[in-house]
Parts: structure tokens; C-alpha cells; sequence
């Protein structure tokens, strides 16, 4: 009777760590069989390169961590268009799970570069008007989606705060970078505005740099410089530190107040800005890759758009004898006063 109660003492034993080991299998099995997901990151302007920052970082508040359960391949370039194209190669190779990608002429590369592949493409800060980056904002189709840039609407409000800073103000010096796709739909909207407020926008569509150059350098021989402000709208030129150094040297010496961009240079820089925070781009990005990342198509999910905020230079404006009107300081987001 004792050897019974032995032997089944033995095989109940026997039994429980069985259980026992078939858990720590199957625990163990589930970690390893765990996605590792791969994720291509292309910043194609090293002005919006903390876009990157903040997408990994807020994709860590979601699960992703990286080196556990996600990799990231952080690629920069700087208006390369032939390396962003062999970078996107690359991801295609690799297979990568999801490509995020920014800005707009970055964008359409990955667009192109993952024709035929199931590859979702993310974009940031990307224009969407005058584009065929996507068909919709509520459905852009194919394997494509993201965050926009909302350029149209930035252009608009610029164009309004000018003329409350400066109502006087009725010839308006708008250079842009011609060709470029976001331009005609912004302009399209703006020129009524204009219209209505009485301003005149001397269009300026600048070739290249050299041409720019050109042309400021033409209108400083023959003092012609005809116009009250400059205005920046939402293109490739009002993020080029360059090119507003070379406008700078122009308007610094007139007493031309350049708005629109927050740009700064030395002790100079625009009297405002309507403009978007980068780091917004990438925390509004990782909820869009979460979903895609869970087998949601990127196609069928609405792009976003982040908000715009005010920052005006009370500094500059002060030195350009400018009163900025106390409820438009009232608005601001952001105030550059003199230092103390």
C-alpha cells in the first residue's frame, strides 16, 4: 500500500513539473516568436531632422521599444535627391516593415520607390496640395498616409498677421522657389486675400540661389526696392538659413522687416512666424504607425494635420520701429523680447 501511494506521489509529481515545463516552454516560445518590427526613417532635410526624435520617442510611450520589439534605420540627408533615392532602395531590400519619411520631396520618392511593394509609407511634414502624394485627406489610398504640412491654410494667416503688424504696408516682396508644388495652390488663395486687404505681392519665382542673388543685387544697384516687408510663404525657400542670410543683408540695411517664418541669424532675424513645431509631426506620426504596424492599411487611414502657433520677434520688430498690436501679442505662443 505504501510502494502505491510512492508510485503515485512519483507520478503526480511528475505530472505537476511537466505542466511546469510546458509553461516555461510556451512562455518562451511566445517571446522569441515576438514581432521585431523594422522601420526605415529617411529625413531628407536636416531642418526637420527632430521629427525622428520625437516619433521614437512617443512610439516608446506606445510599446515600441527600440533594440526589443523594434529597429530603427535613421537615414539623413540634406537636398540629396540621387542618395534619399539609394537610401529607399535600400529600405525596399530590406523589407523594412514601415518607411517614415519627410519632408515633401522625400516623400514622393518613397512613394515612387515602393511602387509594387506592400511596403506602407509614412510621411511628415509633407505638402499634400498640389501633389499626388495621396488621393484624400480622409482616404489617400494605396499604402500611403501621414501627416501634413497645412501650407494653404499657413500662407493665408502670414498674409493676415502682416498686415495687422503692418496695415500700412501695400507692396509686399514674396520671393518662392519656382516650380515648386505647393506653391500654386497657396498662391491661389492668398491673392484674393491680398486683394481685399489692398496689399500688393510682387511675386518673385526664384530659379536658384544664384538667382535670387541676382536679383537683389540688380535691385540694390538701381535702389530699386519698392516694397514695404517681405513675406515668406510655406516652400522650400523659407526653411533655407542661406537664403535668408542673403535676403537679410538686403532688408538690414533698408530697414525692410522680413515676416512669415521664424527664422533667426546673428542678432537678426523675422519679425514673426506662423509656422508648425517639428516635434509635433512625430508624436501626431507614431499613433498612424502604431495602427499600421497592428495591420491596419495605410491607405484607408486619414491624414492629420498639426496646429500652427505664432511666435513674434518683439526684439527685431522693436529695432525696426514696428508696434506689434498688444492682442496679436496676446496670441502668440512664443515672445522674443530683449534680453535683460
Amino acid at each position: 500500500m505504501r510502494l502505491l501511494n510512492h508510485n503515485r506521489n512519483k507520478q503526480f509529481f511528475f505530472f505537476i513539473s511537466l505542466l511546469i515545463f510546458s509553461g516555461l516552454f510556451l512562455s518562451g516560445c511566445s517571446q522569441k516568436q515576438e514581432k521585431v518590427y523594422h522601420v526605415g526613417i529617411l529625413s531628407g532635410l536636416d531642418y526637420f531632422s527632430d521629427i525622428a526624435d520625437s516619433f521614437k520617442e512617443e512610439m516608446t510611450t506606445l510599446g515600441y521599444i527600440e533594440g526589443v520589439n523594434i529597429i530603427y534605420d535613421l537615414q539623413k540627408t540634406n537636398f540629396e535627391p540621387d542618395r534619399e533615392k539609394q537610401i529607399l532602395r535600400k529600405f525596399v531590400e530590406d523589407d523594412v516593415d514601415l518607411i517614415l519619411v519627410f519632408p515633401t520631396e522625400a516623400s514622393l520618392a518613397a512613394k515612387e520607390a515602393t511602387e509594387g511593394t506592400d511596403i506602407p509609407v509614412l510621411f511628415a511634414s509633407a505638402f499634400t496640395e498640389g501633389t499626388d502624394l495621396i488621393v484624400s485627406i480622409s482616404q489617400p489610398g494605396g499604402h500611403i498616409t501621414g501627416v501634413r504640412y497645412p501650407g494653404t491654410d499657413v500662407a493665408v494667416r502670414r498674409l493676415e498677421i502682416l498686415h495687422e503688424i503692418m496695415p500700412n504696408a501695400k507692396r509686399v516682396w514674396l520671393p518662392f522657389q519656382e516650380g515648386y508644388p505647393a506653391v500654386p495652390s497657396e498662391l491661389e488663395l492668398i491673392r484674393p486675400v491680398a486683394e481685399s486687404l489692398e496689399i500688393t505681392l510682387i511675386e518673385f519665382p526664384a530659379n536658384n540661389l544664384a538667382h535670387l542673388q541676382e536679383e537683389l543685387e540688380n535691385r540694390a544697384e538701381s535702389e530699386n526696392f519698392d516694397f514695404d516687408a517681405v513675406l515668406y510663404i510655406p516652400e522650400s525657400l523659407s526653411t533655407t538659413q542661406f537664403v535668408f542670410e542673403l535676403i537679410a543683408n538686403f532688408t538690414r540695411e533698408r530697414n525692410i522687416p522680413v515676416m512669415g517664418t521664424k527664422i533667426l541669424t546673428d542678432d537678426y532675424g523675422t519679425v514673426f512666424g506662423v509656422t508648425t513645431n517639428n516635434q509635433d509631426f512625430g508624436v501626431l506620426a507614431a499613433p498612424i504607425a502604431d495602427k499600421i504596424l497592428k495591420g491596419i492599411p495605410a491607405g484607408t487611414i486619414p491624414v492629420v494635420s498639426p496646429e500652427s502657433y505664432l511666435i513674434v520677434n518683439y526684439k527685431v520688430a522693436q529695432e525696426l520701429g514696428i508696434k506689434v498690436p498688444e492682442g496679436l501679442l496676446a496670441m502668440a505662443d512664443e515672445i522674443i523680447r530683449e534680453e535683460s
